[in-house]
């Protein structure tokens, strides 16, 4: 079905605003806002469900709009808006003409299968900027990770600024939530070693054996790991720096510690 809309009082557009702003509201309503060709197309090949879509005819081309909702079965409402709606809503700087509202999915730990019987997963504890996540989730992409495990998270996972950072990355990794107890008991039912990014009792990260089942875990810059996964971890560890600072941005620590474990699994198989 496709309708047009013309005006900013018009209740779906003030309730799309809300979506957009407000973390309560997404979760009430069990939706979220996507941005972009690419984002809409990634979440649709990842199975998440678009309810509706707007678009600005003026930007982007019916045969566009076709081309990212043809082939999928789920009924999908069509709104044309005016460009002054999509500037009201849009919250990026480059303009694509579109956004979708899609259905979130249940993301509990309690719900994670993996597939793999060595995986590589990596799990970071009370991360609270959206930059930070978005950048982890992009490098868990290009590594093809089995999971990536948000401990205690601060910030709602379909933030807008998440899926921006991540430029569509949190439709492509299988993603789940959870206290921090809770995921240490799911890794260790799952007989899976546990390496924390953590300076206490540490070793070199690059001495270690990543090849069996494993689990990297980072945290914040300013706190670290909490005292549950530092009693938990099969080992801590570290990478060695020569500069006056002891840390580095998470996202950095976390892809060098993970593409360590890929160099280790890529060499044995």
């Amino acid at each position: 079905m496709q309708n047009q809309i013309t005006s900013l009082q018009n209740t779906k557009i003030k309730s799309l605003i809300q979506l957009k702003e407000k973390s309560r509201i997404r979760k009430k309503e069990g939706c979220f806002i996507i941005e972009g060709k690419r984002e809409i197309k990634l979440a649709l090949k990842g199975n998440y469900t678009i309810k509706q879509l707007y678009y600005c005819p003026s930007i982007v081309s019916d045969v566009e709009i076709s081309s990212i909702i043809d082939n999928h079965d789920n009924q999908i409402d069509l709104y044309e808006i005016t460009m002054e709606i999509y500037q009201k809503l849009a919250y990026r700087t480059t303009t694509e003409g579109i956004i979708a509202v899609a259905k979130s999915k249940d993301l509990e730990i309690k719900n994670l299968v993996l597939s793999s019987k060595k995986p590589l997963i990596l799990i970071a504890e009370a991360p609270e900027k959206p930059g930070n996540i978005g950048a982890l989730l992009r490098t868990a992409d290009a590594a093809q990770l089995d999971a990536v495990l948000i401990a205690n998270p601060k910030t709602d996972i379909y933030n807008p600024n998440i899926i921006r950072s991540s430029v569509g990355c949190l439709f492509t990794n299988t993603i789940a939530t959870g206290t921090s107890k809770d995921i240490i008991n799911f890794l260790k039912k799952q007989k899976i070693n546990i390496y924390g990014a953590a300076l206490q009792t540490s070793v070199n990260y690059h001495t270690q054996d990543y090849t069996k089942p494993t689990a990297i875990v980072v945290g914040t810059e300013a706190t670290g790991l909490s005292e549950d996964f530092l009693q938990s971890t099969t080992q801590n560890i570290k990478i060695p720096m020569s500069g006056v600072i002891d840390s580095m941005n998470v996202s950095v620590a976390a892809g060098i510690l993970i593409f360590e474990a890929k160099r280790q699994r890529n060499f044995i198989d």
